[in-house]
């Protein structure tokens, strides 16, 4: 670990892509939690990227098994595919992420509505666009950790927009760029067809030290059942997003 923090320590945080070693931290059940403070990630722009696919078996039964028959094991290996388009797949996954500021601000970021909040003013956190079609580069919400002094506390999650629940097939993961050190990986990998938000992972600021705690924790319901969970007070209605 101190090769790469030594390696890539003298490279500067940038905005679009961020830096991180080639290595991973994969946040699991019985290893829920990282600090960024010892992982030295404590600068720059944390990059929170959900990306998500679906198998053809998935999406239009065993598509092309004709030419499978030359290869059977292949029959029991669905191949996958990315999400590129509204036609192959009926289902929006959106990041969101709730905030909690030191003075007591609450709010949230989150494509529906247009809540893309701001990176260099309060709330220091701000989605870069809205993915619909399960595109490879996903979406992206950045929080500037340089005013982490500034943030109490974060839950990001995932929702699916005004369509079928569709969580169990659609291979989704969220994954963490920090400024420096290693990525951070968490895998909505747990059954849950019904389901329509998950709360994937919280970030508290505990005397200056910033702790990620995987929660992948389903619901039924959405934003306002979160809220509730995790005891946010804030109030909300039904939102819709403007047509692509």
């Amino acid at each position: 670990m101190a090769f790469w923090d030594g390696l890539f320590a003298g490279r500067a945080a940038q905005f679009e892509s961020g830096n991180s070693a080639t290595n991973s931290i994969v946040l699991s059940r019985r290893n829920a939690t990282v600090s960024l403070n010892k992982q030295g990630a404590l600068s720059g722009n944390l990059r929170v990227n959900l990306s998500w696919r679906m198998r053809t078996s998935d999406i239009g039964g065993r598509a092309r098994q004709s030419g499978r028959l030359l290869r059977p094991l292949k029959l029991f290996q669905p191949e996958v595919v990315q999400a590129h388009t509204q036609g192959m797949v009926n289902v929006d996954l959106d990041l969101g992420c709730m905030y909690e500021l030191k003075d007591g601000t609450k709010g949230v970021v989150q494509p529906l509505g247009n809540l893309i909040g701001d990176l260099q003013g309060p709330p220091y956190i701000r989605l870069s666009g809205d993915d619909r079609f399960g595109a490879p580069s996903g979406e992206t919400v950045y929080v500037n950790l340089d005013h982490r002094d500034d943030i109490k506390r974060l839950l990001f999650f995932v929702y699916i927009y005004d369509q079928t629940p569709a969580f169990d097939r659609t291979h989704a993961k969220v994954t963490l760029y920090p400024g420096n050190g290693p990525r951070i990986e968490i895998e909505l990998d747990e059954r849950a067809p019904q389901a329509r938000s998950c709360a994937v992972f919280t970030v508290d600021n505990t005397k200056g030290e910033l702790v990620v705690r995987r929660e992948v924790k389903f619901v039924y319901g959405f934003q306002s059942e979160l809220d509730r969970m995790y005891g946010f007070g804030m109030q909300w209605g039904r939102g819709y997003k403007t047509r692509a």
